[in-house]
Formats: C-alpha cells, structure tokens, sequence
C-alpha cells in the first residue's frame, strides 16, 4: 500500500500570552505531538524572546525529524493582525508599537508563519476541536490577563476591513468618574472588570470597602489572585463569593450586547478565570438571561470551553498553519 503520510506532516502553534508563550507541534488530526513553553514578559527586546523561543522549540522540532518536517508556524497572540503577521500595540504585552512577529519568526526558523489575533486562534481552535465543532455562529470570549474575543459568523472568523475586529474586551462597560484604567489608554473597559486581573483589583476595593471577614485579608492586598478568590469561595466565603457575582453579572450583561450584532448559537468561554466554574458561570447565564433581547431569548447557549489548558489556542494558532 502507498505510503501516503505528507512530506511536512506538522505545523507549529504558538500560543502567546501576556505571561506565558505555549509552543506546540501539531499533526494533521490535531494532535499535540510535542509542547514547550517559555516567558513572554521575561525578553523585553523582541529578539531577544525570538531567539529564546526558537532555543526552546530546537529540542521538539529534532523529536519529530527536523524542521523539515514542519510545514509552517501560527501565532495566536494579543493584537495579532491576520492580514500583516504583526502585532500591534499590545496593551499586555512587553513590546511597543508594531511588531513584525510573523517576519522575525519566519526568519528565525525558515518556514512561513502566520499570525492571528490570540482570541481567535482560540476559537478556531473550539470550533474544529471543541464544543463548537459544527457550529457555523458563536462568539468566544477568553478571560485570562485581559478579555479577547473571537467571533465566528457563517463559519469565518470576523477580520474587519484592517484585521482587529472583535475586540469585545475593549467595550466600554463603566463611563463613570470612578472607571478603572485600562492598559489601552481608555477607562471603564470590560477587561478592567472581568479579566483575571480584573477580579483581583475587585477583590481589593470590595475589601477596602467591606468589613466583613474573609481568608482574603490574611494575604497581601497586591498579591491577591483570582485564584485565591476561588480557593476562598470554596471555604465557603462569600465576600469571595460576591466577587465572582460582580464579575459574572458583568460578563452576561457584555455578552447581552454582543449577541445583538451576530444571533449566535453559543458564547464559548475560555482561560484561567472558567475555572471558578459555577461561582462565575451561573451569574454569567442569569445576568445573560435578564438583560438578553426578547427575540434572541433562550437561543444561544453558554458553554466552557471543552479543550485543556491552553489547547484551544495552540490548536486555533496551529490551524493557520495549513492554510496554503
């Protein structure tokens, strides 16, 4: 029988995060062969993260036969411009300005490499492997350092005429005086909000304002984690509790909104934060229900994402590199 295994059976996936960069070979059914990972925020200068990530990729690409085994690379990463393999002003990232990501890595490396915006790897990702799979119209929204968003409408990931659509996590949700900062420049975006970091900066001002007892108080105010909020809710605490309500009335109403531009089937939710589960899900689906338009009432479900870890992304990333 002929041997018809491709000549460059894998693509890589990069999964960049403001803390974290994920790197996974990936075969043609969407298995994760082989992952490596390094620091984002560790290499201020851009080549310096270049060189450290190809370093680190060196021993994973010998484990599958070589770089001539990869087809290409595909990067996920905050502010990722599809149509120019950049990324561009990254508020989470170390990096200023427009950086030529696509470029430096196909140089680096000598394959092609294509970029997207980190949200929408995610949901390309969800969409081929995940929950999603067979749906033609949803929307993820990640909720990691910040919000992003990835919006799938007749089966193509949303683009925009310049590459940015969809950056639902820089909706304005608070016009008030008291609006928090954003790392974008604006004030009252959703992701001061509902991000992870969001739910620490509401866990000190609810702490601040509160008197009530909580395991919170015996840490310091400006190490607190959305991970200590959920280690405390799941002691039974319920300023920890109210956090999670904060955050999640907040989300279902965002999302609310963004059901009005596209009638999806789903909202997937994706990141560290989904793993609070119900303390953040269920005011998520009731504040979604409360405030969600009369025709588009009990329509669109809302699903976690079904894929580990930081699978969806480094899938979604890795997707692109099939495209010829």
């Amino acid at each position: 029988m002929e041997n018809t295994t491709p000549a460059q059976p894998y693509v890589i996936g990069l999964d960049m995060g403001g803390t974290n960069s994920v790197f996974g070979i990936v075969d043609q059914r969407g298995n994760i062969i082989a992952q490596t990972a390094i620091s984002t925020k560790a290499y201020p200068d851009i080549n310096d993260y270049v060189a450290a990530a190809v370093q680190a990729l060196q021993p994973i690409i010998e484990e599958v036969g070589g770089i001539g085994k990869i087809k290409a690379m595909g990067i996920g990463a905050p502010n990722g411009n599809y149509y120019n393999g950049t990324i561009e002003y990254a508020s989470n990232l170390v990096w200023e300005g427009v950086v030529p990501i696509g470029k430096l890595f196909a140089e680096a490396l000598g394959i092609p490499c294509r970029v997207t915006n980190d949200a929408n790897a995610a949901a390309l990702g969800e969409m081929t492997y995940g929950v999603a799979r067979g749906m033609k119209n949803f929307i993820m929204i990640t909720l990691g350092t910040g919000v992003g968003s990835g919006i799938v409408v007749d089966g193509k990931v949303v683009y925009g005429c310049d590459g940015f659509a969809g950056e639902l996590g820089h909706s304005i949700y608070d016009r008030s005086a008291e609006a928090r900062q954003c790392g974008c420049g604006r004030k009252g975006c959703l992701e001061t909000y509902a991000s992870a970091t969001g739910v620490a900066r509401t866990a000190r001002l609810m702490l601040e304002k509160s008197t009530a007892p909580s395991p919170l108080r015996d840490l310091d105010p400006e190490k607190i984690t959305s991970y200590d909020v959920f280690l405390a809710a799941e002691q039974g605490d319920q300023l920890a509790k109210d956090i999670f309500e904060y955050t999640g009335t907040i989300l279902g109403k965002a999302c609310a909104n963004y059901a009005l531009f596209s009638s999806p089937e789903a909202f997937v939710f994706f990141g560290g934060l989904t793993k609070a589960g119900h303390y953040i899900m269920d005011p998520i689906k009731r504040a979604y229900d409360e405030e969600i338009l009369n025709i588009y009432k009990g329509k669109a479900k809302i699903f976690v994402s079904s894929l580990k870890g930081s699978e969806a992304a480094v899938l979604g990333a890795s997707a692109l590199g099939w495209e010829d």
